[in-house]
């Protein structure tokens, strides 16, 4: 073919593309590039819905609060770093010790926003923190070091958490609640999903407090004092209506002091406390070992506040080497069922 017919056949497929008709929206969308040095916030602000911010690789030292629907926020790898401020910084994000926030309004969930492909570091509270939002996605972001939650929601819909690693965060490694601050019954996230992430060294690697409709799946749970949390409480509706399937969670042996929440944790795998029609089913859950009350492979405990669990179900799980039981029922509850489990060990005795 010479040099005319590519020419030719360039020029045809580019009217056939404008006879056809592109999207004038996605072209319309912009790109931001941030460079270290240079102000993320400035670029948030400047952006409209459906642009992204782009970093480049190095550190960046401060904190964003991200508003605009459609945003997304994305830099190249975990090479591109957030770190707090050298200077205590204005703004409601860096001032409750927060890296990232992603920010709606009681009236108005903020919709769409993506956080990607970074590294957050450092903060006081949380790596990533968002409110009031609808479908937000944080992917492959690395949330290390940070002083409470490593990446964490409340009073938010349909949120996906995939591919990230949270490691050796004060709490939880993805915190996902009601409120945070206030006391009421589980709200309904519309099939949130916390999935593919790796979750080490942290208190604990996933909690899920007061909340219904959500999947937990496919995650690697290593080196916390606990894997997974199940929360609910007396409050109604009630936790649960929810699935923990095919994670891996294994050696949860990290010891962490009481709390004003909790007691000391160690050797705690999967559990579920004061929920109802909650699904554990298929995963993989072995050496977890303590002398907490918590402790064990899958425990079902009565919540602190003495709510019972209900109609939650144990199955097809495969589990060894967990201490003092791969199985714990401390529930008085008589509707809970395990059946079908791979195990050698319960207490009490008769659910393997």
């Amino acid at each position: 073919m010479n040099k005319r017919h590519i020419a030719y056949l360039a020029c045809a497929a580019a009217l056939t593309g404008s006879a056809l008709g592109a999207t004038p929206s996605a072209a319309a969308h912009g790109v931001h590039v941030v460079r270290p040095g240079q102000s993320i916030q400035k670029a948030v602000d400047a952006a409209s819905p459906g642009d992204t911010v782009l970093l480049t690789a190095g550190t960046f030292r401060e904190s964003v609060q991200v508003t605009t629907p459609g945003l997304t926020l994305r830099g190249v790898g975990r090479h591109t770093v957030i770190r707090p401020a050298a200077e205590k910084a204005a703004g409601t994000c860096a001032q409750d010790g927060n890296g990232i926030c992603v920010v709606g309004t009681k009236d108005r969930n903020v919709e769409n926003v993506t956080v990607a492909s970074l590294t957050v570091t450092g903060f006081a509270r949380s790596g990533v923190y968002s409110t009031h939002t609808d479908r937000l996605t944080v992917r492959n972001v690395t949330a290390v070091e940070n002083g409470v939650w490593g990446i964490a929601q409340e009073m938010s819909v349909r949120g996906v958490f995939k591919e990230n690693t949270a490691r050796n965060n004060g709490d939880a490694g993805v915190f996902l609640a009601n409120a945070v601050k206030a006391e009421l019954g589980a709200t309904d996230t519309q099939g949130a999903l916390v999935a593919h992430n790796r979750l080490e060294g942290n208190r604990i690697g996933v909690t899920v407090r007061r909340l219904r409709n959500l999947t937990v799946a496919g995650n690697g749970i290593s080196g916390n004092c606990a894997g997974v949390f199940v929360v609910g409480d007396e409050n109604k509706p009630k936790a649960g209506a929810l699935t923990v399937r095919d994670n891996r969670v294994v050696s949860n042996n990290k010891s962490c002091p009481a709390n004003s929440r909790l007691e000391a944790l160690q050797g705690s795998g999967i559990v579920v406390t004061g929920a109802e029609d909650t699904l554990v089913t298929r995963n993989v859950v072995r050496d977890n070992a303590g002398n907490s009350s918590l402790s064990g492979g899958i425990v079902l405990f009565k919540s602190f506040v003495g709510s019972a669990n209900e109609r939650n179900r144990i199955s097809g799980n495969m589990l060894s080497g967990n201490s003092p039981a791969d199985l714990v029922n401390t529930d008085t509850a008589t509707s809970n069922t395990f059946e079908g489990n791979t195990c050698q060990a319960s207490r009490p005795a008769g659910l393997c």
